[in-house]
């Protein structure tokens, strides 16, 4: 049994909030009850009142979210939730002590409240002799801020909400008649902005979306003792017309929990295994983790000093594009206002660059890589994929060895780079898929198994912020029955 994907897209395991430029001057009318200008003069109270009482520099954020959040099963309506938050954060530096504080009142009062807090707080810290804003000639002009079109609100109303959810999980369930169950669907539409300026010159703010729509459903099989097997599938976008269609989401969730019925073990052995797209993309995260600057400065990283090493195979490139439009990961700037740049993290397999803030960089003796706040869009490929590399291609270089369509548990040690998770999927003999297995764990090391890559797939898929198509590790222990 192959498994071929639909448009429809997995959402993120924990979606981060991404800015944009795409509505730079966010209103009312676009559902927001504040207005950027009004966020701007709220920013500037709170810098002037720092400065008044002495501080060295400061920097202001304020911020507001609102969304929409649907949930239905088996047909009847769940939950409907709206949501709408606001706060605004002061960080205030006193010489080489730092405070912050934030609030959610936006009174005057209540603002120059904050910022006395936030004072107060960094007169008594211990001094930390790279704590400060980011250098002047590292934050990014206005004139780069660029319009990245990530901005697409959806003013849709509770009703319509529902009734896309209950398509969803209706055509799921109507698959086959062994899809029994649901843990529901959902339809969720959610949109922020922000502005945010520092004493160091920095001043910028713009507005982002994030929609998706979801389902669970549940397959069983009798004469198995009630087995019964979950899978979940979803599409995310921050541009609603981009969203696969409720039908398409409910059909494949059903046919990848159809496909696992029937699961056995397997006996414990060492074998290739090839991730499936989406899963894929966490082995990129384990690599971001471990070269980002927190777990470098701290030396809690099974990748330290390994700028200009080579860690993957030699026909693996990484590439970072913050510009990509209506891209998960991108922004003009990071979460500093520092300028960001497309760059080739890893060439051939050796590490070009870390992931870097101004903070942990001087930790280290070295420059910011605009990544305060995490990394941008990332797309890791090989040099040796083909455009005709798609599953069945890559069943077909797995051979015999299992292919994983699901990981549980967190059972990654980023101090060994030691790597442990349970999993299941299928088993895979001559290039085709014998039958599904469960209950099994997956180990080996992370600098193992990133030098060990022998495929990507050109079945490229994006996860959050992170494209990458299915890989092949050339071998791993598996621990079954």
């Amino acid at each position: 049994m192959t498994i071929a994907r639909t448009g429809a897209r997995r959402a993120p395991a924990s979606p981060k909030t991404s800015r944009n430029t795409a509505r730079s001057a966010a209103a009312p009318q676009d559902g927001f009850a504040y207005s950027r200008e009004f966020f701007a003069d709220l920013v500037d109270q709170a810098l002037a009142h720092a400065k008044k009482l002495g501080a060295t520099d400061a920097g202001a954020d304020a911020s507001e979210g609102c969304g929409l959040s649907v949930n239905v099963r088996r047909g009847e309506l769940e939950t409907v939730e709206r949501n709408r938050d606001k706060s605004l954060g002061v960080t205030v530096y006193v010489g080489q002590r730092r405070g912050n504080a934030s609030t959610s009142d936006f009174s005057r009062a209540a603002v120059e409240r904050t910022v006395q807090a936030a004072y107060d707080i960094a007169r008594f810290t211990a001094e930390d002799p790279v704590a400060g804003l980011p250098d002047e000639q590292d934050i990014a002009a206005p004139a780069t801020h660029r319009d990245l079109g990530l901005f697409h609100p959806w003013a849709v109303s509770s009703e319509e909400a529902t009734r896309l959810a209950l398509q969803c999980e209706a055509a799921a369930l109507a698959t086959h008649k062994r899809i029994t169950n649901s843990e529901g669907a959902g339809v969720s539409a959610q949109q922020s902005h922000f502005f945010s300026a520092h004493t160091r010159g920095f001043r910028g703010g713009y507005a982002s979306s994030r929609h998706s729509i979801s389902v669970a459903p549940i397959a069983s099989l009798p004469g198995r003792h009630g087995e019964m097997q979950r899978e979940s599938w979803y599409s995310s976008m921050r541009d609603v017309r981009e969203l696969a269609a409720p039908e398409a989401v409910g059909r494949y969730a059903a046919e990848r929990a159809l496909s696992r019925l029937g699961s056995r073990k397997i006996s414990t052995r060492e074998c290739p295994v090839l991730f499936e797209s989406p899963l894929a993309a966490g082995l990129l995260g384990g690599f971001v983790q471990a070269v980002s600057g927190g777990a470098l400065y701290r030396k809690s990283s099974f990748l330290l000093d390994s700028l200009g090493q080579q860690v993957f195979a030699g026909h693996i490139d990484i590439e970072e594009d913050p510009f990509i439009l209506k891209g998960k990961g991108s922004s003009p700037f990071d979460d500093e206002g520092v300028r960001v740049a497309p760059r080739r993290v890893v060439e051939g397999g050796q590490v070009q660059g870390y992931f870097l803030s101004s903070y942990s960089a001087r930790k280290l003796g070295m420059k910011t890589t605009g990544n305060a706040g995490g990394s941008h869009n990332l797309t890791l490929r090989s040099r040796l994929t083909r455009a005709g590399d798609d599953l069945p291609a890559m069943l077909q270089k797995l051979g015999t060895g299992l292919f994983v369509i699901e990981l549980m548990g967190q059972g990654v040690n980023y101090v060994t780079g030691d790597y442990s998770r349970g999993a299941s999927g299928f088993w895979v003999e001559n290039g085709q898929i014998a039958y599904p297995v469960h209950e099994i764990t997956i180990a080996g090391n992370l600098r193992d198994m990133l030098a060990g890559i022998e495929a990507v797939g050109a079945d490229a898929y994006t996860y959050g912020a992170k494209t990458v198509g299915s890989v092949l590790i050339n071998r791993m222990k598996v621990a079954g029955s």
